[in-house]
């Protein structure tokens, strides 16, 4: 067991030897095509091929609710949410989705003309494919793992991947702020329509108990248990005139008493309604009059001093790790075969 493992130690430092032996054999043809490679990798790293591209960043929070009114005036949930609240998994989730939609990307393609900023032909039959991909090359957005969100932006121009960034997060507020305002007014819309009917409603019903006021009836109940007192009063000192004009108003009780019973239980149920509605009506009118950021910017972009791509160095090394591998490789294969070769002519004579 002892003498295996001393063989199989001794084919490794062989082999190892024999790897040094070959890579000095051929020193000088590595040496050449190494330098060779450190020249290429530079030339074309160099702007003249590839144009250097600077970064900028936007970090912010989404917030934690979206309903104004929800925040700042209801009084339905028993403890409102912080307006100064910040969001968590869904919001960011929620943030993305909106950074990702072309509803912001074709705002940003159209004000800084990235058609032509990006050298696509208008000729071309794929134009917007090279666009859009173009597009989602250079900017990127991710969630962090503070649950924040990251707008980064490449650029040939630093002063306009800053200037991008900073709008895409301007975008946001936008963006959202139209969506939720086209559902908000037409919510609003529903609202006002129910209690402007409402209030016509109660108006009715008040003409309609100012009519029977003038005719006598104000508070039925009261008015029939007084006018009861007085008749038995009257009937009991036999003054006729006193009777004929108290049956008279009791006729006239007798006769609108239900209309004003009903109407005066239909406004107090109708009043009830207009209160709750009414607390409806502002909280739908402030969500669609009023707005608020749907975010917390934490960085903003600035103009950056120093290009971010190509690292020429990871491209110096990766370039020159590949070609001497390579080269490396075919050294061996060449050995290999010229001795695979001399074995063949020994055999055969």
């Amino acid at each position: 067991m002892i003498d295996q493992l001393n063989q199989e130690s001794l084919k490794k430092e062989l082999n190892s030897l024999n790897l040094i032996q070959l890579l000095y054999k051929w020193r000088l043809p590595l040496a050449i095509i190494t330098v060779v490679a450190i020249a290429a990798a530079v030339i074309f790293s160099s702007p003249f091929f590839i144009k250097p591209k600077y970064k900028s960043t936007v970090i912010m929070f989404p917030v934690a609710t979206n309903s104004i009114s929800k925040v700042l005036i209801s009084q339905n949930s028993g403890v409102k949410e912080d307006i100064l609240g910040i969001g968590e998994e869904e919001q960011a989730e929620q943030m993305l989705q909106l950074l990702n939609s072309n509803l912001i990307r074709d705002r940003i393609v159209q004000k800084y003309d990235l058609i032509h900023h990006y050298n696509i032909s208008e000729d071309s039959r794929y134009k917007y494919t090279s666009l859009f991909k173009e597009y989602e090359n250079n900017v990127k957005f991710r969630r962090t793992e503070y649950m924040a969100v990251k707008i980064t932006v490449f650029d040939t121009d630093p002063k306009i991947a800053a200037s991008m960034a900073n709008d895409i997060a301007a975008l946001l507020d936008s963006t959202k702020n139209i969506m939720q305002k086209e559902r908000a007014t037409k919510a609003f819309r529903i609202v006002e329509t129910e209690y402007i009917s409402l209030e016509a409603e109660i108006q009715t019903i008040v003409d309609s108990l100012q009519f029977l006021g003038k005719r006598g009836v104000n508070d039925y109940e009261r008015q029939s248990e007084v006018l009861n007192m007085q008749l038995a009063i009257a009937i009991s000192q036999n003054n006729q005139h006193a009777v004929r004009l108290l049956q008279e108003k009791l006729d006239t009780i007798g006769k609108y008493g239900g209309t004003f019973l009903s109407l005066k239980n239909s406004l107090e149920f109708k009043n009830e309604q207009l209160t709750l509605l009414k607390t409806k009506y502002q909280e739908a009118k402030v969500d669609a009059e009023e707005f608020l950021p749907q975010k917390f910017v934490v960085n903003s972009a600035y103009p950056a001093e120093r290009k971010s791509y190509p690292i020429r160095w990871i491209i110096l090394v990766v370039t020159v790790f590949i070609v001497f591998f390579t080269t490396v490789l075919v050294i061996i294969i060449v050995e290999n075969y010229s001795k695979l070769e001399l074995k063949k002519n020994f055999s055969s004579q």
